[in-house]
């Protein structure tokens, strides 16, 4: 070792420097050892991590002057030295100058000869020490010098003085390597759902050159500038598809696609869902968490049945709308997000606002490039192309063979049919054709009623009384829970039969004043 008049403040600056400089940490090891040299012999210095699951040790990173390797060599130790190095009596750092009268790194000498093999049938002498950070043991570095007898209690002093910084340095590696694996399964994950909502959309909108060519020309129009959408039709005629279009036609198709029913959030919860929460923002937010919209950031954020949002979270949107900035449940600094905002509702936004029950200014601000999208009794041109799309996908999803035909009269019939619950009732309705037809041609007897006591899907009225659309609701949902004689739930239930969320089908008759539940006579579900 070379005589070097040594500051130990300054010796702990420069090291600490070395091993902190690199957010690689093999990097930062081999750069201490060139530092360590002139002051503490060592050929190489190593890190490994006790396995107690193996009942081994394993050596993660090993650097010399020209190399840094990361064998992950595993060494299994005898039960002897398992219950050292579990035990309290291994001290944090030793000098051990010769190795084969140590009982425990004995057991430890195959390791140092796999992973220097220049030392092999020679002898070595080592300064081990335990990092340790928070009173955790989170691995142990050795320095290891060729020759016995090379280390000193001077030399354990400096050494045992770096024990926080390579623990600290090495923690904080650990850390970021985590970080950056989460980040790619989250980049993974980000990438497999937007290709599931590809499959789910399609690539292609059935209609778009004939019922619905004038909303897919105010698409193409608007795509191309972030403006707000918002998107009005009867449920289940496609708006969250349109959504999804407008953003992929979009700047931002490789950011995120956020969608959000806001009619299915309990009120209690709309809040922290949206915009986020800090720690302690109310009774079990153990952490932060960020919201829809800063999850939508450089993305598209999709509301459905906006229409549904509390006053009290209609004001915090509103600030979303104009500024473009969150501020979290429980925090006060805002928060800049970079989103396009699409909303969709079935409901009529301007009689809301004149009852009270939606906020004028909001409905200023989302009304900026409103599109009507039409109820499939509107586009009965594109019943043919949906039930042949539908046909073909249904019936793999149920496993026939082969795809069957229709019977005689049965376009007809669902030329014929109101189709209340649009495009989504018609995709049920098929899928369940399927099911019952066993490969047979489909007849589809069943969308104008069963019998004669049945009441009718949609009241029959002149054009000049059409009724509210509410009230049209809520004759279908009636009729369609009268087929499942009450039941919600499950298969056959009125959810399904809908195409909704149970959630949010008992929502909507809650606010229709439909009954539900066992004191209204419906069967247990």
């Amino acid at each position: 070792m070379n005589e070097v008049d040594l500051n130990d403040n300054d010796f702990f600056r420069q090291a600490t420097m070395c091993i902190c400089g690199y957010l690689d940490f093999g990097q930062g090891m081999q750069q201490l050892l060139h530092y360590l040299q002139p002051f503490i012999p060592g050929d190489l210095m190593s890190l490994s991590l006790y396995e107690p699951e193996l009942g081994g040790i394993k050596v993660k990173i090993e650097v010399n002057a020209s190399e840094v390797n990361f064998p992950n060599i595993i060494m299994p130790l005898s039960p002897k030295t398992r219950a050292v190095m579990e035990g309290k009596t291994w001290p944090q750092i030793r000098i051990v100058n010769c190795p084969e009268s140590d009982p425990v790194v004995r057991d430890l000498l195959p390791i140092y000869e796999k992973i220097l093999p220049a030392f092999k049938n020679t002898n070595i002498s080592l300064l081990l020490m335990r990092l340790t950070t928070e009173g955790l043991r989170i691995g142990t570095i050795a320095l290891i010098a060729e020759g016995r007898n090379r280390y000193t209690e001077e030399h354990l002093r400096l050494f045992s003085m770096l024990n926080d910084p390579i623990a600290t340095a090495f923690s904080n590696s650990i850390k970021y390597q985590e970080i950056n694996r989460l980040k790619d399964l989250l980049a993974d994950d980000n990438r497999y759902l937007q290709r599931e909502l590809q499959h789910l959309t399609g690539d292609e909108i059935i209609g778009k050159d004939f019922g619905l060519k004038n909303v897919m020309e105010m698409v193409q129009e608007i795509s191309r500038l972030d403006s707000t959408v918002l998107a009005l039709g009867e449920t289940g005629v496609g708006k969250e598809i349109i959504a999804h279009t407008i953003h992929k036609l979009s700047q931002r198709r490789q950011g995120p696609f956020i969608k959000i029913n806001c009619g299915a959030i309990p009120p209690t919860l709309i809040d922290s869902e949206l915009f986020g929460h800090e720690k302690g923002a109310f009774t079990g937010a153990v952490a932060s968490n960020r919201g829809c919209f800063e999850r939508a950031d450089g993305g598209t954020i999709f509301l459905d049945e906006v229409a549904e949002l509390p006053l009290k979270a209609q004001v915090r949107m509103l600030r979303v709308v104009q500024e473009r900035e969150v501020v979290r449940v429980g925090g006060s600094n805002p928060i800049k997000v970079n989103i396009r905002i699409i909303v969709a509702t079935h409901q009529d936004l301007q009689s809301l606002v004149k009852q009270g029950k939606f906020r004028e200014d909001l409905w200023f601000r989302l009304n900026v490039f409103p599109i009507r999208i039409p109820p499939l009794r509107e586009r009965k041109e594109d019943i043919p192309a949906f039930v042949n799309h539908f046909i073909g996908k249904k019936s793999k999803e149920v496993r026939l063979p082969t795809p069957p035909t229709l019977d005689k009269g049965a376009m007809e019939r669902l030329m014929a049919y109101p189709w209340p619950g649009n495009v989504r009732e018609l995709e049920n309705v098929i899928e369940r054709a399927l099911i019952l037809s066993r490969g047979k041609p489909l007849i589809f007897q069943d969308v104008v009623g069963s019998n004669d006591n049945d009441e009718p899907v949609t009241p029959s009225v002149p054009d000049e009384k059409l009724l509210d659309l509410d009230k049209v609701i809520s004759s279908h949902i009636r009729y369609v829970l009268k087929r499942s004689k009450g039941k919600i739930n499950g298969p056959g239930g009125a959810a399904e039969t809908l195409g909704m969320n149970p959630g949010t089908l008992r929502h909507r008759m809650k606010m229709l004043g439909i009954p539900f539940g066992r004191l209204h006579g419906a069967p247990a579900e």
